[in-house]
């Protein structure tokens, strides 16, 4: 008789990383939790929708794809990892300014995605080639100095905040 061989693990991944493909819209959902206070849907002084902006990153000096650590150094922070799968990794950094997320992707449509499952909560992300920052609205200038990209506004779900 034969016996059947157990799968083969990839060396690539270790045990605790996420390997369901409903993963992604999951740790995306999570790790926007603590952020629903921090990211509210701020509008531009005439009470409009903010328009987007793009510049270079002047303080990185590059344009490619960053991991969140060096992303994480760009903004004045070490990144604690918090997630570390094939979809994404994503670092928590705590300042006395404010803690705010950086989320890296192997891929631009898993980022895509990402945002596109995020936009049930609404609010504003400094977006970058297969990266993301969520941090409170009145950081994300600051960061786009430093780092490139392009502020989003998201349009949460349910009635728009009056006031």
């Amino acid at each position: 008789m034969s016996q059947q061989q157990p799968p083969v693990r990839s060396t690539r991944r270790s045990p605790s990383r996420v390997h369901r493909p409903g993963a992604l819209a999951a740790a995306g959902v999570l790790a926007l939790i603590p952020l629903l206070t921090a990211c509210g849907g701020d509008k531009d002084a005439e009470g409009g929708k903010a328009a987007p902006s793009v510049t270079a990153a002047p303080a990185a000096g590059v344009v490619a794809p960053a991991k969140v650590e060096v992303i994480a150094g760009l903004t004045g922070c070490k990144a604690k990892i918090r997630i570390d799968a094939d979809e994404l990794r994503q670092g928590l950094c705590r300042t006395k300014k404010a803690d705010y997320l950086i989320t890296t992707f192997p891929e631009e449509k898993l980022k895509e995605t990402w945002l596109e499952s995020a936009r049930v909560y609404g609010g504003k992300y400094l977006v970058g080639t297969r990266w993301v920052v969520s941090a409170k609205p009145a950081l994300l200038e600051s960061f786009r100095a430093k780092l490139g990209g392009t502020i989003r506004e998201l349009r949460g779900i349910g009635p728009k905040p009056t006031g």
